[in-house]
């Protein structure tokens, strides 16, 4: 047979034997057995486990996170564990699945705890091994969290799918570990809300706060001498309340939020500002940002009413081609602020470092490309259970990159992860009692993939 268009030629036959698809996948699977993940849920799990059923509970959502994270987006897409049971052990029916999901969502709260208790013991070790994801300020290091809310589209009537600005569908508010520029982050947990929940609701960010700092490693959240956290908590300006800033005073963390410049009269604090006063914001390296100056204006917002020592910065840059204009644009130029409880730091850092909270956008983007695209049950208990396991699907993908992977690889986003290591095939091999994979020798990530296990086996099983 003759090659087209420098096409080879091939004959296709369905007789092959040995081969296993998507065989990367079990990278996964290692992490979450030398992680502590798979037994913690298989532990916390056990009260839904029926007198006589023939699977763990815990194994089933860890399964169903499994799927999900490499590529999944429905319950059904288990199917593709299902026919490898020699790489990824037993795999429970559709009807199985499904009974579980019902089961659990009748007590959402309980299953939700239990499965981010076995996820905080998995990040307690993990982090204990590779090191927590710290990131230094100036002054100092702090561990940054970025809370932010999305849209999730409903596509068909579902229990608390609301119409809201932006469609119709469902609202949740987000929390994230930002591991810098040296990695992605870790899904922390979330709150399912009806679409048309408020974006700046105080009491939704406490909660999810709370939450968080229950789940986090004790050495990353404990009081220093002068009773604060070495945390920070970033936001847009949805988190700009005064319930929520006194929040973060009495535990002892510092914020930045975005600033809510409607609300002040704007001109009158431009045109107090003299023009000396703006100085170059600068880039990731220091170098100046071109056509953009920040400047601190605390004194002229009359913070009478917010906590003491909250600092106000501004920036005014010229907006994007295209870009939609606000009513707190001034002179054809963008004005932004924040507020901050740091003291230490420049106004140009303080704005850096704000900026940087955009990288949440790219959490919330690879979020929807592990599952959370789509909410696919009707009823609003069993979405918060599928919630919780793409925040566990998420888990999974960083705590590998974070444990197992090197270099750029720790940055790769979930569909550059399967595309190079997740869907990898290999060939399994039985010798003696020992099952073997066998990925491609000419496979370009093959030494990053197989390095990656020789790491996590440094990781000893709990």
């Amino acid at each position: 047979m003759k090659s087209s268009a420098g096409l080879p030629a091939i004959v296709v036959t369905g007789d092959g034997a040995g081969v296993v698809s998507h065989a990367g996948a079990r990278l996964l699977v290692e992490t979450a057995r030398r992680s502590g993940v798979a037994a913690g849920l298989s532990q916390r799990l056990s009260l839904w486990r029926a007198p006589r059923a023939v699977h763990d509970p815990g194994k089933i959502v860890l399964d169903l996170a499994v799927a999900i994270a490499a590529g999944g987006d429905c319950a059904a897409d288990i199917a593709m564990l299902r026919a490898q049971p020699e790489v990824f052990g037993p795999v429970a029916s559709d009807p199985t699945v499904s009974r579980l999901i019902s089961l659990l969502a009748e007590d959402p709260e309980g299953a939700g705890l239990a499965i981010r208790a076995a996820r905080a013991q998995a990040r307690q070790r993990v982090w204990g091994h590779a090191g927590i994801p710290w990131q230094a300020d100036g002054h100092g290091r702090k561990l940054v969290i970025d809370l932010d809310a999305t849209y999730i589209d409903a596509h068909s009537p579902k229990e608390q799918a609301t119409k809201a600005r932006k469609g119709f569908g469902f609202h949740p508010l987000l929390g994230f570990v930002d591991h810098g520029e040296q990695g992605t982050g870790e899904a922390m947990t979330g709150l399912l809300r009806p679409g048309n929940a408020g974006a700046g609701t105080a009491a939704d960010h406490i909660t999810l706060l709370k939450e968080m700092l229950a789940h986090l490693p004790e050495d990353a959240t404990a009081f220093d001498e002068h009773c604060r956290r070495p945390i920070l908590v970033r936001t847009d300006s949805a988190g700009a309340t005064h319930a929520f800033t006194r929040f973060l005073i009495e535990q002892g963390i510092e914020f930045s939020l975005g600033a809510k410049l409607g609300d002040y009269d704007i001109d009158t604090i431009l045109a107090a500002i003299p023009p000396e006063a703006w100085i170059p914001a600068i880039n990731p390296d220091g170098t100046p940002q071109p056509d953009a100056r920040v400047c601190e204006a605390t004194a002229l917002f009359g913070l009478t009413t917010w906590p003491q020592n909250m600092r106000v910065i501004l920036k005014k840059d010229e907006p994007l081609p295209g870009s939609q204009l606000t009513i707190t644009d001034h002179d054809g130029m963008r004005v932004t602020g924040l507020f901050t409880s740091t003291g230490h730091l420049t106004p140009p850092e303080l704005e850096l470092r704000h900026r940087r909270h955009a990288r949440v956008e790219d959490r919330i983007r690879c979020g929807k490309d592990t599952g959370l695209a789509n909410l696919p049950f009707h009823g609003f208990a069993h979405n918060q259970i599928w919630l919780e396991i793409c925040a566990l699907a998420q888990d999974l993908l960083a705590l590998t990159q974070r444990a197992a992977l090197t270099g750029p690889a720790r940055r790769w986003e979930p569909k550059t992860l399967r595309h190079r290591l997740l869907a990898t095939a290999a060939r399994l091999v039985r010798t003696g009692r020992q099952l073997i994979l066998r990925y491609a020798q000419n496979w370009p990530w093959t030494p990053l993939l197989t390095s990656a296990f020789t790491r996590l086996h440094a990781l000893s099983s709990p």
